[in-house]
């Protein structure tokens, strides 16, 4: 059982859209339940809500997620992010694909996807790649983490 389980709040009432979305980006994942809101004609406090979801629970790689259409009173910004730890270069050309969406947002392994989360798209031992100052200098400089720049910048 996991012990802590991110929520996310989807201000756009589009979380369906991103649940489905991810679990097309990500391996070994699924929806595990889902619940809607009910009829606006029976609560006026679900105005607008019908249909939307209400809370639902997934996996993301065998990561346990809950999530909601919750309207617009929160947004997602970067004080939050996820971080997917990448094998290679290959797969962080990959998550970097899927989930950059917002250039302005690129630095240093950071991308922000088109439903507003960020995540950190890094190397597994990133740390071991910025050891030396040069090589801290070039991920600065960096949008998508490249590991060979790092490696040469030794």
């Amino acid at each position: 059982m996991d012990k802590i389980v991110p929520s996310l709040w989807f201000a756009d009432n589009n979380c369906d859209e991103a649940i489905h979305y991810y679990l097309k980006v990500f391996p070994n994942s699924t929806v595990d339940a889902v619940t809607y809101h009910p009829d606006e004609k029976l609560d006026a406090h679900f105005d607008g809500m019908t249909g939307k979801i209400l809370t639902a629970e997934f996996h993301l790689n065998g990561q346990k997620f809950l999530a909601l259409d919750g309207g617009p009173d929160f947004r997602f910004n970067e004080a939050i992010s996820f971080t997917i730890l990448c094998a290679d270069q290959a797969e962080i050309d990959y998550y970097w694909a899927k989930l950059s969406h917002v250039p302005a947002a690129e630095q240093c392994g950071w991308a922000k996807d088109r439903f507003g989360i960020s995540w950190q798209i890094v190397p597994q031992n990133m740390s071991e790649l910025t050891q030396t100052p040069a090589q801290i200098q070039a991920m600065m400089q960096m949008k998508k983490i490249e590991i060979a720049a790092l490696l040469a910048a030794k």
